[in-house]
């Protein structure tokens, strides 16, 4: 490991300064950075431990029926607020099928959105990777692609976004607040992260220097808590990545849809919001023949990025499995297994 500098600040301000410097990483539970660190990944000059700034590990219940968490809010934390698990039932439920209970415990809110590719190539510091350094070429293309793009993907990467929660929170309409030099800004979560386009090195719209302070779920996004799932599909039932994953969330009048909200996961380097799908979807009635329609829209775009053309074919069955779900209503309790298609749905029906 390369020797680094280590400070920790005691406001954001003063974190946001120390950041700004070239070579520079914030420092939350590192779950994901000591990992990349060790495997000589990422090669920091500087760590600025943020776990000590005031104000940003609390879960605020907004009057209008939001709900403000801040960046240091830990996963396991935040999955078992009972309030946030009633109102956001799919994004607890997404939380819970992420990573091991130790690691929930420990990884924070922030971090979760700022989590590297799982990318085998990335990861391996032998092999070409554009994303690690730009320019070298992408060793994905023509090599092990099952894991990898179908959604968004270039000639220059092909990787996907690991991340379970940042899914149902792009199909709510989340919206992440930022600290920098320049003052406070918002960015709404499904413009966060970036496509690799020319500049696959850049995994967010995060300036340098810039602080994820909190993250938002708007009034919006509540009356949804009757009829939302997320559902994922991994190579074992724990303590894996996506494969491909779906949130999925309705809002039922009789049994018409009146308005739908679809993501998906593993299949782009960002989560991917099916708006198409989301539109056709409203005034039918909340059936099997519509949700495979839907799921043809979403997955319109989609071409394999090498021997990965299973992937469209099981992300268009995850995308009709969740609606199915998701109209069938939000169990009382998080299933055993969350987010598994082998789990079963203990519990009354939420009626709310």
């Amino acid at each position: 490991m390369n020797t680094f500098d280590y400070f920790r600040p005691t406001t954001i301000s003063e974190a946001v300064a120390a950041a700004a410097e070239p070579g520079a990483a914030y420092l939350a539970a590192g779950t994901n950075l000591l990992d990349l660190m060790k495997g000589g990944v990422a090669r920091p000059s500087r760590l600025v431990d943020v776990n000590h700034l005031p104000g940003l590990d609390q879960i605020e219940h907004l009057p209008a029926g939001g709900v403000r968490i801040g960046a240091l809010v830990r996963n396991a934390d935040l999955a078992h607020d009972p309030d946030f698990a009633q109102r956001f039932p799919a994004v607890a439920e997404a939380l819970l099928s992420g990573a091991s209970a130790q690691l929930r415990n420990a990884a924070t809110v922030g971090g979760n959105l700022l989590q590297r590719t799982r990318c085998g190539y990335f990861y391996d510091t032998a092999s070409a990777c554009n994303k690690r350094e730009p320019g070298a070429g992408c060793e994905a293309r023509g090599g092990d692609t099952g894991l990898h793009a179908v959604l968004g993907w270039t000639e220059s990467c092909i990787a996907t976004n690991p991340s379970d929660f940042c899914v149902p929170l792009v199909a709510l309409d989340a919206i992440v607040e930022i600290e920098g030099k320049a003052g406070r800004r918002e960015v709404p979560l499904e413009s966060f992260h970036r496509l690799p386009g020319d500049a696959p090195e850049r995994d967010s719209v995060l300036e340098p220097g810039e602080l994820i302070v909190a993250v938002r779920l708007p009034a919006e996004a509540a009356p949804f808590a009757a009829h939302a799932r997320y559902l994922k599909v991994r190579e074992r039932t724990s303590y894996a990545f996506a494969v491909v994953s779906a949130a999925a969330a309705l809002r039922i009048n009789g049994s018409a849809v009146v308005e739908a909200r679809i993501a998906l996961g593993g299949v782009a380097l960002k989560p991917w919001r099916a708006r198409a799908a989301e539109e056709m979807l409203v005034g039918e009635r909340s059936v099997e023949t519509a949700f495979r329609r839907a799921a043809e829209l979403a997955l319109a775009d989609a071409k394999p990025s090498g021997d990965n053309n299973f992937k469209i074919v099981l992300a268009r069955g995850i995308v009709v499995r969740a609606l199915a779900l998701a109209a069938a209503g939000t169990p009382e309790r998080t299933p055993a297994l969350p987010a598994s298609p082998f789990a079963h749905n203990p519990g009354a029906l939420l009626n709310v």
